[in-house]
């Protein structure tokens, strides 16, 4: 484990207050154990094989299991009564999904110190492969082999335009109504804008992005303003919303989001996220079928 986080024999060692000829042995016994080597230098760096890749993802739940056994233990025992939860997740899953759940986790573990990464994408994967989070909550398109996805919610994608524009009060929209129209968007990079995108180049119909603009709270403001209509999703239309804007349900083209949790797979989940996770679904990891490879089911 200390190798392939570290990337070298010498920095292991160190880390294991061990000599650097007592790591090799070790490793080298292992492999003739094993029958099968396990690492390979490439320049300065030893990187897994494929029989070490296997290996390091059967060991690494149970490593990280006896490493945070003390402080497990003391949670079963006391209660969460100290600790740290980071939960990676993007703007809107911070705005509008988890409000209410993390003040429910407040008020039942307070002092636990919660921390919400505000990322999206390939960098809050990066977060989980680096354990520098202990899962995320949001949409995915596409789920990577060593991530596990357990979706949760599914919202269906509305189209808002200001009350008096003429797709407003339409009796029976087609995709070719849009049109004409410009659209705000979220920024080309991100999976909203991807959709909107795919749907209109497969059913060949053209379109035009008058706005490129971050938030489902600015866009919505520009639609709002008048400055062009927009594809959102449902997870952030509020009461407010409605009473200012027009919402029409577009599931009949665009594809649901699910929204869900999502974590490395084979991670050892400390009772701090656990009590997170239970709290969003009560036993989503009883069995653990979201470890299981698949796609995201959208």
């Amino acid at each position: 484990m200390s190798i392939v986080k570290l990337g070298t024999l010498t920095r292991a060692a160190e880390a294991l207050f061990l000599s650097q000829p007592t790591v090799t042995l070790q490793l080298q016994a292992l492999e003739r154990e094993l029958g099968v080597p396990l690492l390979e230098r490439r320049r300065r760096r030893i990187n897994l094989t494929d029989a070490g890749e296997a290996l390091y993802e059967l060991a690494r739940p149970l490593i990280e299991g006896w490493e945070n056994l003390d402080r497990d233990f003391q949670a079963r025992i006391k209660g969460l009564t100290a600790g740290r939860l980071t939960i990676a997740a993007g703007a809107s899953t911070i705005q509008y999904l988890l409000p209410d759940l993390v003040r429910r986790y407040r008020e039942a573990y307070p002092a636990v110190h919660l921390q919400l990464a505000n990322v999206t994408g390939r960098d809050g994967l990066a977060l989980l492969r680096a354990d520098e989070a202990d899962f995320a909550v949001g949409s995915m398109l596409d789920v990577p082999n060593d991530i596990a996805w357990a979706p949760l919610r599914q919202y269906d994608p509305m189209l808002i335009t200001p009350r008096n524009h003429p797709l407003a009060h339409k009796a029976d929209i087609a995709l070719e109504d849009l049109s004409p129209y410009g659209l705000i968007l979220p920024p080309h990079r991100l999976s909203t804008y991807r959709l909107v995108d795919l749907v209109f180049q497969q059913r060949q119909v053209p379109y035009r992005v008058a706005i490129e603009v971050g938030g489902w709270e600015v866009i919505k403001e520009y639609v709002a303003s008048g400055l062009g209509i927009s594809i959102v999703t449902g997870i952030c239309i509020t009461e407010a919303d409605r009473a200012r804007l027009a919402v029409r349900n577009m599931k009949r083209f665009f594809p649901q989001r699910s929204y869900g949790v999502v974590m490395r797979k084979g991670k050892f989940l400390s009772p701090e996220a656990r009590a997170f996770v239970d709290m969003i679904k009560p036993g989503l990891l009883t069995h653990r079928e979201h470890d299981e490879p698949g796609h995201s089911g959208r």
